[in-house]
């Protein structure tokens, strides 16, 4: 058998090089999140997708906490989503009366939505997103905290979406007020006028 000679051979030894920095960072840069005057409402770890519209299919957006967070002064809610590591921004909307969750088909623990327009990128973009989250449980305490928001917007934008029996009842109104208008209008056609 041959020696391992090599652990009798001394090392050279590695030089200590030290170099001082040529300007010191002394000041701490404070950035902004936009967030700071806003309260978290809700918090839940999810995955984000946006439809494609042009290649039909499902992209995804990215992994983070989803956040509902309500302005401090106008109360108003929306939705941030930040992808976990790069905090870049994969959702960014104001949720309005008109979004309506729906199951996506084949899961209990997703949901998909329409944005008319959303802050994600420059300029904001009309999508359809949707979300996924650990279990069902999640994905029904995340429905009610967004439509809990869906309701508290419309309230501050002066009231909830009018129902079907407003608007027939307004549809009504106006045609009784356009046939009582049409009737003295005959009426004083049919009068003759004496000079």
């Amino acid at each position: 058998m041959s020696e391992n000679t090599d652990a009798l051979v001394p090392r050279e030894e590695e030089p200590d090089v030290h170099f001082e920095p040529v300007i010191k960072l002394t000041e701490q840069v404070e950035t902004k999140t936009l967030e700071e005057d806003e309260e978290v409402l809700f918090k839940m770890r999810a995955k984000l997708f946006r439809f494609d519209s042009e290649s039909t299919e499902w992209k995804e957006r990215g992994t983070g906490d989803v956040r509902l967070l309500s302005h401090k002064e106008t109360k108003k809610v929306r939705l941030v989503m930040r992808r976990d590591k790069t905090l870049k921004v994969c959702a960014n909307h104001v949720i309005t009366s008109d979004m309506k969750l729906q199951p996506n088909i084949g899961s209990d623990r997703s949901w998909v939505w329409k944005v008319a327009a959303d802050y994600t990128e420059t300029p904001a973009t009309s999508e359809t997103l949707a979300i996924r989250l650990a279990n069902a449980e999640n994905a029904n305490q995340f429905k009610a905290a967004f439509e809990d928001a869906r309701d508290n917007n419309a309230q501050l934008s002066g009231g909830a979406a009018p129902s079907e029996a407003q608007v027939k009842g307004a549809e009504v109104e106006e045609k009784d007020k356009k046939d009582e208008a049409l009737s003295k209008e005959t009426e004083s056609a049919a009068d003759p006028k004496e000079d």
